[in-house]
């Protein structure tokens, strides 16, 4: 089966985290990762790019990006909140394009004073490679579920979180080998409908323990644990 692995490259003095496409990365290749959150006292402003234009870009693909920030915000139990805000002053941006060979990227930027993300998200499903395509075109649900959680993986970097080596993570790096293909369909199964997107959150129970872990419940509560 012939996968995508997602890799971290550094670029000049930026630390790029990306899904690297086809060849997969062995496991001692993988660096260890710092924790580089950002900050959550005042709410984490984002903002969606219309990528019309890009190859595979779908004009609901802005959807499957907000569900994937609405699922992090859920899983953080009140720890951050996001709104929505203009390009130039958000400090999480999604846009729909990625390097040659990579299905997704996050770089860290600086907005301000404040830690902040760009999230790039390559929609085009072709580019995973013959095995998959077959079945990314004959099934709308499993095309839309690998660019939902190619987003949840990429904004969960952008919020600080590193890889796993679990393959039930969203953030599992796939350089320790697994079923590429499985991993998606595993997903899919939970779905009927598209909408069931927006309630089925794709984390595992890990990735939610690490997500809270790396950020402070607000006003020293505890809710959600």
């Amino acid at each position: 089966m012939r996968g995508y692995a997602f890799r971290v490259a550094a670029i000049t003095m930026i630390c790029t985290v990306a899904i690297f496409v086809p060849t997969a990365i062995s496991a001692q290749a993988q660096q260890p990762e710092p924790l580089r959150t950002l900050d959550a006292k005042a709410p984490i402003t984002y903002f969606i790019a219309d990528g019309s234009g890009k190859p595979g870009y779908r004009s609901s693909d802005r959807q499957l990006a907000l569900w994937a920030l609405q699922a992090w915000e859920r899983s953080a139990a009140g720890r951050f909140h996001f709104t929505a805000a203009p390009e130039a002053s958000a400090l999480v941006r999604v846009y729909w394009a990625a390097p040659e060979g990579e299905y997704g990227e996050m770089q860290p930027l600086v907005v301000g004073s404040r830690r902040g993300a760009a999230v790039f998200i390559r929609a085009d499903t072709e580019s995973l490679g013959p095995d998959m395509d077959p079945l990314v075109r004959n099934d709308d649900l499993l095309r839309d579920s690998i660019v939902y959680l190619t987003c949840l993986h990429e904004l969960g970097h952008a919020l600080g979180l590193p890889h796993t080596e679990d393959f039930r993570d969203i953030m599992y790096y796939f350089g320790y080998g697994g079923d590429i293909a499985r991993y998606f369909e595993r997903y899919r199964m939970q779905l009927h409908s598209r909408n069931d997107i927006a309630s089925v959150s794709g984390l595992s129970e890990a990735d939610v323990s690490h997500i809270r872990a790396a950020y402070a419940p607000a006003n020293g509560s505890t809710n959600g644990k």
